[in-house]
């Protein structure tokens, strides 16, 4: 490395160093990137968090799609929430009897089928966000009976530290409980 070029890092880094005391406090809320996963046979159209859109997620799917962001507190505290709202498919595969696409008889098909959506909402007292030491990725899972659980810290499904450990397909029973 040229003298110059070490004498230039050395400079940026002392200037780093001092405009540090310049800065202010850490913020108390940051934005995290979102991400989703169905644990049932239905699709997830689309979703939000705090009004923030999530990626559209296939049957049994999800992972590896980001949205950003929801904001969150830096630190986790008890009784944090977030409001999740989503549309449902109950029959994703349903199209593959339909008409040629692009045809009339197609969007009459698509017309009926999307009448049959569901949406959701899972207000703030119901979805409680499980604690983080770190904040990072939103992870919103969806479960049978339009159960929702959310995570935001810095682990992934399937890690042994990550709070939840759902089976990737859950089936819906008979019957759910009444809210």
């Amino acid at each position: 490395m040229s003298e110059t070029m070490t004498r230039s890092l050395f400079v940026m880094f002392i200037a780093g160093i001092a405009l540090q005391g310049c800065a202010d406090s850490l913020p108390d809320r940051l934005g995290a990137p979102i991400e989703g996963y169905s644990h049932t046979s239905a699709a997830i159209n689309r979703f939000s968090v705090n009004g923030n859109g999530g990626p559209n997620i296939s049957p049994y799917g999800g992972g590896g799609k980001q949205n950003c962001c929801a904001t969150l507190p830096v630190k986790w505290h008890s009784g944090l929430t977030v409001v999740v709202e989503w549309e449902k498919d109950p029959d994703p595969h349903a199209s593959a009897h339909w008409p040629p696409l692009g045809t009339d008889g197609y969007r009459a098909a698509y017309k009926l089928h999307a009448a049959k959506y569901t949406r959701h909402r899972a207000v703030v007292a119901v979805v409680a966000v499980a604690p983080y030491e770190v904040l990072g990725l939103i992870n919103v899972h969806f479960l049978p009976c339009n159960q929702v659980a959310v995570s935001a810290g810095a682990t992934e499904p399937g890690l042994q530290n990550y709070p939840f450990h759902f089976p990737q397909k859950m089936q819906e029973p008979a019957t759910c409980p009444k809210p």
